[in-house]
C-alpha cells in the first residue's frame, strides 16, 4: 500500500544520541526534515547535512504533516505536546504525531484525546534498540494508537526501525515499552553477575561470553553489552539517568495495577545507587562496576 505520507515533511525533535540516526534516516529517504532540539549545537551535524533548524516546537510543528518527538522525560512530552506553546495547538490540521519516548501510558492517552479533539492523529511508538539499533536502523517499535493512524505513518516508521507492532489503542505502546524494560532490568543483573563471577574464577570472560552468548542464557544485552562491560566502555547507548526514569515509570504502572515486581524493584535500586555515586551520563552497562572495579 502507498503512503499519503511518502513525500511528507517531516519533523524531528530530540537529536541526542538516538534521535540524531533516527531523523537522519528519514532525512536519506528522501523526506525534508524540519529539526528541532533545546541544544542547538546538537543539531548542527544535521543541518549542515540538509535539515531545516527551527527555534520552537510550534514554528516546527507549523510546517510539518509529521512530527516526531524522541526526547529524555515525560515531563518534557508533556510540555512539547500540551503546553501553550506545544504541539496540539500549533501543528497543522490533520498532522499525525509520534511520540517515540518512553514515557507514561496514561500521558500518553492524555495526549492522544487532546489531539483528536484539535482533529490530529497522536500515536506513542517507543522504541528499543539502543544506539546500535538507532543507526542501523534496526530499532523495534512498539506502537499505541488508531489501525488507520498506524497505517498512515508506517513507511515512516519502516525508515527507522525493522520490528514495528502495533500493540493496542493509545498508551499500549508505552506499556509494551515497560514490559521491554522490565525484562532488561533484571537480566542485566544477571549479565553482570555472569561476567563478574567468570572474572572471580580466573577465566577469560571473553571466551566465557562465546560459550553462553549463544545457549540459553543468550539475550541483546549480554551479546551487545557484555564485550563493553570487559572492554571497560561504559560511554551510553542509553544513559543510566534514562533507564532509572523508564524503571520508575514501569513502577508506577505496576502500582496502579497492584502488581509487585521484586526484580525490577531491585533493579532500579541499584541503578539509584550508581546514580547517586555519579553515574547518570555513563551508559546502562556501567551497573557492571557494582561487581567488578576497572
Amino acid at each position: 500500500m502507498t503512503s499519503k505520507l511518502e513525500q511528507a515533511t517531516v519533523g524531528f525533535i530530540g537529536t541526542g544520541v538516538m534521535g540524531k540516526s533516527m531523523a537522519r534516516h528519514i532525512m536519506k529517504a528522501g523526506h525534508k526534515v524540519h529539526v528541532y532540539t533545546r541544544t542547538a549545537a546538537k543539531a548542527d551535524d544535521l543541518v549542515q547535512e540538509g535539515a531545516v533548524w527551527q527555534d520552537t516546537p510550534a514554528r516546527l510543528a507549523a510546517e510539518c504533516d509529521v512530527v516526531i518527538t524522541m526526547v529524555g522525560y515525560p515531563q518534557d512530552v508533556e510540555q512539547i505536546y500540551l503546553g501553550e506553546d506545544g504541539l496540539i495547538t500549533h501543528a497543522r490540521s490533520g498532522a499525525y504525531l509520534i511520540d517515540m519516548t518512553t514515557s507514561s501510558p496514561l500521558l500518553a492517552q492524555r495526549i492522544h484525546e487532546a489531539a483528536a479533539a484539535k482533529g490530529l492523529h497522536a500515536l506513542d511508538a517507543p522504541v528499543s534498540g539502543g544506539d546500535i539499533g538507532a543507526r542501523e536502523a534496526r530499532l523495534s517499535i512498539m506502537v499505541g494508537g488508531n489501525q488507520e493512524d498506524y497505517e498512515a505513518v508506517l513507511s515512516i516508521l519502516k525508515l527507522m526501525g525493522t520490528n514495528i507492532v502495533l500493540q493496542g489503542t493509545a498508551g499500549a505502546g508505552q506499556h509494551t515499552k515497560m514490559c521491554n524494560q522490565i525484562a532488561i532490568a533484571s537480566n542485566m543483573i544477571g549479565v553482570c553477575e555472569a561476567l563478574a563471577y567468570a572474572n572471580q574464577a580466573g577465566l577469560n570472560p571473553e571466551q566465557v561470553l562465546k560459550s553462553i552468548e549463544s545457549g540459553a542464557a543468550g539475550s541483546w544485552s549480554l551479546s551487545n553489552l557484555g564485550p563493553r562491560m570487559i572492554a571497560g566502555n561504559f560511554e551510553p547507548g542509553f544513559y543510566v539517568k534514562h533507564f532509572i526514569k523508564d524503571m520508575e515509570i514501569a513502577l508506577e504502572s505496576a502500582k496502579e495495577m497492584g502488581m509487585d515486581t521484586p526484580g525490577l524493584t531491585l533493579a532500579e535500586s541499584l541503578y539509584r545507587q550508581l546514580s547517586e555515586l555519579g553515574y547518570d551520563e555513563k551508559g546502562t552497562q556501567v551497573l557492571y562496576k557494582h561487581w567488578v572495579q576497572q
